[in-house]
């Protein structure tokens, strides 16, 4: 009965967002209070979360609560067979954490965007979007299946778009959210792809069922080849959803959206639900498809690290510092620790979603101004924003008694581990250097924004700390940035709390020996391998082993990265200039984000174009002058047609028509009506027979 509760109230959290968004679409603009009722419903779908929360973990914390029902029921057809399409709702520990990290974010987002929105003219359009979007996440996150996965996966790209291009009549704003809406998709028909290989052989979408297939060794068309394929493909999904390189270039772009969108979107659900998607499908990756994922996950942490040191805009520095740190994650899921992954997910969250409120609380008080090169001194103005803010720039430094610590190390330790076990030491060297350069960019990021003297004297004079409304998501957030609420050890090697007891739970039928291995070379991981297997013991043992020696080593290098942005920017021991004059190649790549952009502008974007252009005289050229060619020929058939039917056809019959009327007017004559006229015509014509016969 308990279990139906919860699955009862698990719908009840899906569904209620989506009712906010239809009662102010349809009554919006007659109640202009009304976005109270969407802001209600959130709070409402937080205070379910909890209960929700409570009790799966408190009450049934290694139990797999599922309710599906039968949506569509092909029947005994020739070609497939027996084939029914399922629906339906999973409830596991990691589904009820992602519900709560989800809705948190969502309701403070709402809390903050009273504030922050006020006076727009499409005030109640906007908490809608809000929560549309809202259920569009929570869909992926308690879905039993790949198929309403990737429904609400695409609907979570809709409602994204929306909300990027939120101010549409800006043309960055309407063009952002185009970008994000087509890079998206480009990942999204991999992962489509990916789904339809596990269905083609399993006849099912459902995650249980193709994971107990795995685990019992029957793989897609009896390939390992075919099951990596499917792993990697899938993965493109993240990879788009969770800017990975090369599909980050969405992610920054999508800044023109307003600022607690930015928070919403790109810190803890919409870029988290490629992360998630993974630690969803670990079970079915091959060592291939890890460790493919592993190096995409180190590639983009690197490279989204180096672009984010020359950022000048607030809220760019945070969109590449997201990227870096979903690279992180994504990292980690390829390395094996999906746990800490999942860890880094959570935490990263609160205190990345504090930063960008944080950013947004600036933005407010300097009149929109987004360039930290205008800003400086706002401390003094904006206590509580530089607190919160200073609290979570600490955490995801990597600080310790902060959650960023926790499970930053985890994943810095998980990829010395796996460098000692399979001799890929790229992976923890992009590792460790990544958080040398996050704490850099990010101290660099406060240093600019509140310490010094203000470099816009008149923005400075007008700014003032925000009003207690969008405050207070800010102190929440920072609260839940530092270690007590995880774990009581803070250099806990660990997962802490609630990972350790409960995200490790297996969360699938398969068993936990083949969940939790992978492979140090080539070969399978679900059985019949012909290369060594490493045990999750023995990963773990190794992880422990490396703990300190990792710990150490990232204390050190965040601590030089804070030291070298000091040296830089606070004491001015050196000048960053003459740093930047010598190095100006170096800069201008890092400033001009690697020419990513201008790279595809030339390849993908100009190919396309190019392409379209070439159609286009095609269709100009060859396609219309078969077309015109064609019509002239006709044109020209008609004419002769024309003439012959004018001049013959119709001549014969105007010939006949006139001959006829000479015969008839000939005759006209001998027609007087007088009898005896026709006596001499009839005496006349007996006479000229009887000389003829």
């Amino acid at each position: 009965m308990a279990e139906i509760t919860l699955i009862n109230l698990s719908i009840l959290i899906l569904f209620l967002p989506l009712i906010g968004f239809a009662v102010l679409l349809f009554f919006g603009k007659k109640f202009p209070k009304l976005y109270m009722f969407e802001v209600g419903i959130i709070s409402l779908t937080f205070i379910l979360t909890l209960v929700v929360l409570y009790a799966k973990l408190f009450m049934f914390p290694h139990n797999e609560i599922m309710y599906s029902f039968t949506w569509i029921d092909f029947g005994n057809t020739p070609i497939v067979g027996d084939l029914k399409i399922e629906l339906g709702i999973e409830i596991n520990n990691i589904t009820v954490l992602m519900l709560f990290v989800v809705n948190l974010i969502s309701m403070l987002v709402h809390i903050f965007s009273i504030a922050y929105m006020k006076g727009d003219k499409r005030y109640n359009r906007y908490f809608a979007y809000l929560g549309i979007f809202t259920f569009s996440m929570l869909g992926i996150v308690i879905t039993h299946n790949l198929l309403m996965m990737y429904i609400f996966w695409e609907l979570v790209g809709l409602s994204s778009y929306l909300l990027i291009g939120f101010w549409y009549e800006k043309k960055s704003a309407s063009d952002a959210a185009k970008k994000a809406f087509l890079v998206n998709r480009v990942g999204d028909i991999g992962m489509f792809l990916g789904i339809l290989i596990l269905f083609t052989h399993y006849k099912t979408f459902t995650f249980d069922t193709i994971f107990y297939q795995i685990s019992n060794g029957n793989l897609p068309f009896d390939s390992s080849a075919w099951l990596t394929a499917a792993g990697i493909l899938i993965f493109m999904g993240a990879v788009g959803k969770s800017a990975q390189f090369p599909l980050h270039v969405w992610l920054p772009d999508a800044m023109e959206g307003p600022t607690p969108v930015s928070a919403l979107i790109h810190a803890a659900t919409m870029v988290a639900a490629g992360v998630y998607l993974c630690v969803k499908i670990f079970v079915l990756l091959t060592a291939d498809a890890m460790l493919t994922i592993a190096i995409f996950g180190a590639v983009t942490s690197f490279v989204a690290a180096t672009i984010a040191i020359t950022q000048n805009d607030i809220k760019k520095v945070l969109a590449y510092s997201t990227v870096s740190q979903l690279g992180y994650m994504v990292m980690s899921v390829g390395i094996g620790a999906y746990a800490f992954a999942f860890f880094h997910l959570v935490t990263h969250a609160f205190f990345k979603a504090c930063m960008f409120l944080g950013s947004g609380s600036v933005i407010h008080a300097m009149h929109h101004e987004q360039d930290i090169r205008q800003m400086g001194g706002l401390k003094k103005k904006l206590p509580i924003t530089y607190i919160t803010f200073l609290i979570s720039t600490l955490a995801i430094s990597g600080v310790p008694l902060t959650s960023g610590f926790l499970s930053k190390d985890g994943i810095l330790a998980g990829t010395w581990a796996f460098g000692n076990l399979t001799g890929h030491y790229l992976i923890p060297i992009l590792g460790f250097t990544v958080a040398l350069l996050t704490a850099f960019y990010m101290f660099r990021l406060v240093i600019l924004t509140f310490h010094g003297e203000p470099r816009n004297q008149e923005k400075f004079d007008h700014a003032h700390e925000s009003p207690a409304v969008m405050k207070a998501p800010l102190i929440i957030l920072s609260v839940l940035s530092i270690f007590v609420f995880y774990t009581p050890n803070p250099i806990s090697p660990d997962a802490g709390w609630f990972l350790g007891d409960w995200v490790k739970t297996p969360t699938t039928v398969t068993p936990e020996e083949t969940r939790f291995d992978f492979m140090i070379e080539h070969g399978e991981s679900h059985g019949d391998s012909h290369g060594e297997i490493v045990h999750s013991t023995k990963y773990t043992e190794e992880m422990h082993h490396v703990h300190y020696p990792a710990l150490g080593l990232s204390l050190l290098l965040a601590g030089l990265g804070i030291l070298f942005a000091f040296i830089l920017y606070q004491w001015r021991k050196i000048d960053p200039d003459k740093i930047t004059d010598k190095i100006k190649p170096l800069y201008n790549f890092s400033l001009n984000k690697w020419y990513v952009d201008e790279a595809y502008d030339k390849t993908a974007i100009g190919g396309t174009l190019s392409f379209s252009r070439f159609m286009s005289w095609f269709d100009a050229t060859i396609v219309d002058g078969i077309v015109n060619w064609s019509a002239y020929i006709t044109q020209g058939f008609s004419y002769l047609s024309g003439l012959f039917d004018k001049f013959v056809v119709d001549g014969l019959v105007n010939f006949w028509a006139f001959f006829s009327g000479v015969i008839g007017f000939s005759f006209k004559k001998l027609q007087t009506g007088r009898v005896q006229t026709y006596i001499v015509l009839v005496v006349f014509s007996i006479v000229v027979l009887f000389f003829i016969f």
